[in-house]
């Protein structure tokens, strides 16, 4: 994506963001077929489910309860991590991005994210 936002909502709902995504390309999204939970800490703390699973795939704000991958990142780490300032493996790494769940399942969210 390698896309600056203005904030955290942008890169979930935005014009350009993560629903764009989905919306423009949706065969490639359920390709992954899975559901997702991002918790967002922060100034522009949030929770949001990415549901790639669900016809259309669908970004909602909230939990679903049925996420088979939750990811735990800091504001800040995630809006640079979308702009490309900051590499997901190193925040990965150092404790800044957290996996719960399938492990698998965050790499391929890179197909619609990266």
């Amino acid at each position: 994506m390698a896309e600056e936002f203005a904030t955290v909502k942008d890169s979930f709902e935005g014009e350009k963001g993560i629903a764009a995504g989905i919306k423009a390309d949706p065969e490639k999204a359920k390709s992954i077929n899975a559901v997702y939970q991002f918790n967002i800490t922060g100034e522009q703390a949030g929770t949001w489910t990415v549901d790639l699973a669900a016809d259309p795939p669908t970004v909602s704000e909230g939990e679903s309860g049925k996420a088979q991958c939750t990811i735990t990142i800091a504001d800040q780490d995630w809006l640079g991590m979308l702009a490309g300032k900051l590499n997901g493996q190193q925040l990965f790494m150092s404790g800044k991005l957290k996996i719960a769940g399938d492990m698998s399942l965050a790499m391929k969210l890179q197909k619609v994210t990266g």
